[in-house]
């Protein structure tokens, strides 16, 4: 079974195939066009529109997911701006580590939503993953991107961006979030088979 990923990042097809394996999915980018206006106020409404989006062209299954760094100490920010915090991944890392600086609740965490879209267009179901953690005082590690190096794992000595792709690929934000999603398809895979 082939679901569009409603994203132009290659890299973030790669890491949820990676996660799927032999799931009898594959994940593939959507149809060229898919350019979303994402101006959503929460994660759902952006996964939503990103679905909707790549559903369009497509008109087949969708996931789309849409996910960033939620910090308590400032607010749940960056949030939704995660990927718009700053011009650079390097400058949004510095732009953090300045305003958590002197904060003593470091607490933080990554949420992932996901949305599958059905190829009738209607939203056969969403679900968000949480990775709780906290913030750093450095950035430390080479794997992973965005704030990954500057975010401890919970119940772990170690940033996200330390971690290897296996390790990372079983705690994610966005391994939780796939998991669910997952597992409905399958129900559906199966549903389909009998018919």
């Amino acid at each position: 079974m082939k679901i569009v990923l409603a994203s132009s990042n290659e890299h973030k097809v790669k890491e949820i195939n990676e996660i799927s394996l032999g799931e009898g999915i594959e994940f593939i980018l959507p149809p060229s066009g898919f350019d979303p206006v994402e101006n959503g106020k929460t994660f759902e409404e952006n996964s939503l529109i990103k679905a909707r989006e790549a559903w369009k062209l497509s008109k087949t299954w969708t996931l789309a997911d849409d996910s960033g760094l939620c910090i308590d100490a400032l607010g749940g920010k960056p949030g939704i701006y995660s990927a718009r915090y700053a011009e650079t991944p390097q400058k949004r890392i510095e732009r953090v580590l300045k305003e958590m600086d002197g904060v003593e609740n470091r607490k933080a965490h990554f949420a992932c939503c996901m949305t599958l879209i059905n190829p009738e267009g209607k939203v056969e179901m969403a679900y968000t993953g949480i990775c709780e953690g906290s913030i750093g005082f450095e950035p430390r590690g080479n794997n992973g991107f965005g704030y990954d190096p500057i975010f401890l794992v919970e119940n772990s000595e170690k940033t996200m961006a330390e971690l290897s792709d296996s390790e990372k690929n079983h705690v994610s934000h966005r391994f939780r979030a796939l998991r669910q999603i997952l597992k409905y398809v399958q129900t559906i895979n199966t549903d389909l088979k009998r018919a």
